[in-house]
């Protein structure tokens, strides 16, 4: 320490000056207890009045299920220590020096909305200059509880506080008030800004409720905003459900004849189910209203649901048309076959008379001297194979028309059918064309409303 007149400040600019000096001037130690127990005031009436600044450096994590905001915050905070103060010009300009935290008294000051104690250690030094000015900073990564308003996820923006406060100081022993204005605030941690994560942030506001009760306590509130990126839920989300519902709307060209559209539109149901199940893992279960992405998923689910419904009415119905058509056809098949047995009882009817016929034919020998006729076996032999050829030949041209019958008959069916069907087919295939204007009219006009309230049209 210098002398205080001009030769020897001379004297004392050669001198070597040191920070224990200035520690043992104000009789700083680590025994002196005073400096620690009792709040810095030599009036006790008088407030300490607290200054606070914080800056955001990183978004780490935003958890929607367990509604948690993680940032990574530096906290500088400021008092006045009414016993610490010193004359740099006798300790060779020095107007500040740093001391462990542990030699003097710091406000206590916590935050409402933090769950989890940061588990990074504090800074073990503070800064003290001349007029007895105490700065202590701080890195911390919190773990606080946000509310998250997910009804327009994932378009949706939201705010997260930070609320200082002290433990037990009421208003009449720490009077504790912001250093930065919001606009200040939000500059800063935008300068200094890390990571944002899935997050954009926007703005940082800064209130101060000050407290009108003596007993009451000021807070100092941290607002931060931040927007969702909402690229990746786009790609990964909602553009597939829209796609599937693309794809349910594509199916009305699937014939209805087979089960083929019937399995094809259960399968894509079954994939916008999954779809909902990664969703019910990301949202809240404590949110007070359903949020948009929700209704767009159970709309779209509740849409494809009912066309199914109606595939299913549909080929209903043509089943019905084509159960008629079978009892049609077996009775045509009956009268046939009916019909072809009556031609064979006849055949046989004619193949007998023709038996009984040839053992009575005779072949008479025409002359004047012989007696009556007598029969010619080989004459009776011949006209015999001849009428057996004659009656083997007719039977098999018997099959044939028969044959040719039955193909006729299967083509004039189906000629009949592709030209006129059936009156339930009708009614199916008009049903299924006034259902498909419907469900694209209501489909568009549910899109069209979700955009709307997601404000992304």
């Amino acid at each position: 320490m210098c002398p205080d007149n001009f030769s020897a400040d001379a004297a004392c600019a050669q001198e070597n000056c040191s920070y224990q000096d200035v520690l043992k001037y104000l009789n700083l130690s680590m025994n002196n207890e005073l400096f620690v127990m009792t709040r810095p005031v030599k009036n006790y009436k008088e407030p300490t009045y607290v200054s606070l600044e914080l800056l955001l450096y990183a978004i780490l994590d935003v958890v929607e299920k367990d509604q948690k905001f993680i940032p990574y915050v530096w906290t500088v905070t400021r008092w006045h220590n009414d016993y610490i103060s010193w004359d740099p010009n006798q300790f060779c300009g020095i107007d500040n020096i740093s001391v462990p935290t542990e030699i003097l008294w710091k406000p206590d000051l916590t935050i409402e909305e933090m769950t989890e104690k940061d588990k990074a250690p504090p800074s073990p030094y503070l800064t003290i200059n001349d007029k007895g000015d105490v700065e202590v900073q701080n890195d911390q990564v919190l773990v606080s509880t946000c509310r998250m308003h997910t009804y327009n996820f994932p378009f949706d923006i939201q705010s997260c506080n930070l609320s200082f406060k002290s433990v037990i100081h009421t208003v009449k022993d720490i009077r504790l008030q912001p250093s930065d204005n919001s606009s200040e605030a939000t500059e800063w941690s935008r300068e200094v800004m890390r990571t944002q994560y899935e997050w954009l942030f926007i703005n940082m506001n800064v209130t101060t409720n000050n407290a009108s009760d003596p007993l009451g306590q000021d807070i100092v509130v941290y607002t931060i905003t931040m927007k969702r990126r909402s690229v990746l839920y786009i790609v990964n989300f909602l553009l597939p459900v829209l796609f599937f519902l693309c794809l349910d709307l594509a199916s009305f060209l699937i014939s209805d004849h087979g089960g083929e559209k019937l399995s094809f539109k259960v399968t894509v149901l079954l994939a916008v189910t999954v779809l909902q199940l990664i969703l019910n893992e990301i949202l809240p279960s404590s949110s007070n209203s359903i949020p948009l992405i929700a209704v767009y998923c159970i709309g779209i689910f509740a849409l494809m649901m009912l066309s199914l419904f109606e595939t299913i009415f549909v080929m209903y119905l043509m089943e019905k048309d084509s159960a008629s058509d079978g009892n049609e056809a077996e009775g045509d098949q009956r009268a046939t076959e009916s019909g072809n047995n009556q031609g064979k009882a006849n055949f046989y009817s004619c193949h007998r008379e023709l038996q009984k016929w040839i053992p009575s034919a005779c072949v008479c020998a025409v002359s004047a001297a012989e007696t009556p006729c007598e029969p010619l076996p080989v004459a009776e032999e011949d006209n015999r194979a001849k009428l057996m050829e004659e009656c083997q030949a007719l039977e098999k041209l018997s099959g044939e028309l028969k044959a040719i019958e039955k193909t006729l008959a299967l083509l004039l069916n189906n000629r009949k059918e592709e030209e006129k069907p059936g009156y339930w087919t009708r009614v199916a295939k008009r049903f299924n064309k006034v259902f498909f204007i419907g469900y694209v009219t209501v489909v568009s006009m549910f899109l069209v409303f979700i955009f709307l309230k997601w404000n992304i049209v």
